[in-house]
């Protein structure tokens, strides 16, 4: 049996006294897309920040696709084939649409500073940019620069220099954060299309986009997951509309 893309052991997590994971448990098939929920300070940017190598773990263990990873930088983290956005939007406004995807293809195709040489010709990677920028649909904005876009659209320029590093493991950290309701749509519908294929670990509170995306939900309360199951069961699941779901949910 292939093992979890990501799987978390008794991971733990605590700054002096406080401690914010306590004992986190999950394992996430390949190709699944699971997403995190849980009120506001039940630590799911934290347990990101132990899964990408942000932070270190107090104790337990963490494994991409079978592989120990706990402790690990980002960077190295990076290069086994996890990438991650975060709540903030992280892209370099200066740079033309092009050329964010393009340095993501860049590091992907093992390219690296050359000073005699001109990355424009170089083998392959003005296609791949090409194909990056028309999954995100962004093609019409290569030219731009990346801070001009609107905000949906940098959140999808983001997603596209996720993919760009061929990453098997993406994480999105609240890929709906300042969306209307038909942006989040649109976003929805390309985190679908863009990660068929891939394992998505996602936080997000828009519980449409979770219930609409997720093949399976995890709900975290005071740094336990308190419940893992398909959004529907978790929709029913009395436990999780008590700390969390609410009335909404019924």
């Amino acid at each position: 049996m292939a093992a979890p893309a990501v799987e978390l052991s008794g991971v733990t997590k605590s700054f002096g006294a406080t401690q914010i994971i306590a004992g986190v448990d999950l394992a996430v098939p390949a190709g699944e897309r699971h997403a995190i929920i849980g009120p506001n300070g039940a630590g799911k940017s934290t347990l990101f920040n132990l899964i990408s190598g942000r932070l270190s773990p107090t104790s337990g263990t963490i494994r991409l696709e079978g592989a120990d990873i706990t402790g690990q930088r980002p960077a190295a983290i990076n290069r086994r084939g996890l990438a991650r956005s975060f709540q903030v939007t992280n892209i370099f406004p200066k740079l033309s649409v092009w050329e964010n995807v393009r340095c993501a293809v860049l590091r992907a195709m093992g390219y690296r500073p050359i000073f005699w040489r001109g990355i424009e010709h170089l083998p392959g990677v003005a296609a791949r940019t090409a194909e990056i920028l028309d999954s995100i649909r962004l093609g019409h904005r290569a030219a731009m620069p990346a801070g001009m876009l609107a905000y949906a659209e940098q959140r999808a320029l983001e997603i596209g220099i996720s993919i760009a590093s061929d990453a098997r493991v993406i994480l999105l950290d609240e890929p709906m954060a300042g969306m209307s309701h038909s942006e989040s749509e649109h976003a929805t519908a390309l985190i679908r299309e863009v990660t068929a294929g891939r394992t998505l670990l996602m936080v997000e509170h828009d519980m449409a986009v979770v219930f609409g995306l997720a093949d399976r939900i995890s709900v975290l309360v005071y740094g336990r997951i308190i419940a893992t199951d398909t959004p529907e069961r978790i929709r029913e699941n009395r436990a999780v509309q008590e700390a969390y779901l609410g009335v909404a949910a019924a």
